[in-house]
């Protein structure tokens, strides 16, 4: 589980500053999301995929522009996507992950299926924001949770692939709606209230220990060295508080 830290402390702010500081510092090769000139949210008319995002973003009380952010990064919005790894359609789910998204949300057999696919990104987005805040989820999101933990805990690089992802998204994500509360049928049941998802390990410390979440949600290349990202490093550890309710959801 994540560790906790004491009311008051401004670290976690501070520390999404530097990182997003650090990021836009560096420079990143523009992705599919870069480049569009208006707001977000702004789709064509003929836009098949909007009502599964608008369902998506009721369904989990996240913004829809964070959705469609993310699918056009992942995947340009090539619902037959399937990456070199399987990670698999819009949101680029891989199958672990999606195996238990469909089996907790009831989702149908297709995992290239636009509906369920942006249902299961929308659900695995909520999840990395409500554990790691702005802008952590999103490398979460990218490259698992397990290697985002590495980087913000041990000063593990981060793949220059989600240092660019970060760094295309962030302006898209930072400033919008709030996230809302997740209604009560977002699930088959109550949302995400069944066995926890992070344990501690008893070999080691606290990390995402359940089989989806050691695994993105879509390909990333193996950790390789960047540019020195010193400046944007967690200055300590417990940086995040972990959901007062037991479990999380996913």
């Amino acid at each position: 589980m994540a560790r906790s830290r004491p009311c008051g402390d401004t670290t976690k702010p501070r520390f999404a500053i530097l990182l997003l500081a650090g990021l836009l510092a560096i420079g990143a090769p523009s992705l599919a999301v870069s480049g569009q000139t208006g707001p977000a949210q702004r789709q064509p008319a003929s836009d098949p995929y909007a009502p599964h995002v608008a369902e998506a973003a009721r369904r989990f009380g996240i913004p829809a522009a964070w959705i469609r952010a993310v699918m056009r990064a992942e995947s340009r919005g090539d619902r037959r996507a399937v990456s070199p790894k399987s990670a698999m359609g819009l949101m680029q789910i891989m199958p672990a992950t999606w195996a238990e998204l469909r089996s907790r949300y009831g989702l149908g057999r297709d995992p290239l299926d636009p509906h369920d696919n942006i249902l299961a990104g929308a659900a695995y987005l909520r999840d990395m924001h409500d554990r790691y805040g702005f802008p952590g989820f999103l490398a979460a999101y990218n490259a698992g949770p397990g290697r985002y933990e590495a980087y913000r805990d041990r000063h593990r690089p981060l793949p220059e692939e989600t240092i660019a992802y970060v760094a295309a998204i962030a302006p898209f994500v930072d400033g919008g709606p709030a996230v809302g509360p997740v209604p009560a049928a977002a699930t088959n049941g109550s949302f995400s209230r069944q066995a926890p998802l992070f344990v501690v390990r008893a070999d080691g410390p606290p990390t995402a220990d359940h089989a989806m979440l050691d695994r993105p949600p879509h390909d990333t290349p193996a950790a390789i060295p960047v540019r020195d990202l010193s400046a944007i490093a967690p200055q300590s550890d417990g940086l995040f508080i972990a959901r007062s309710a037991p479990g999380r959801s996913q």
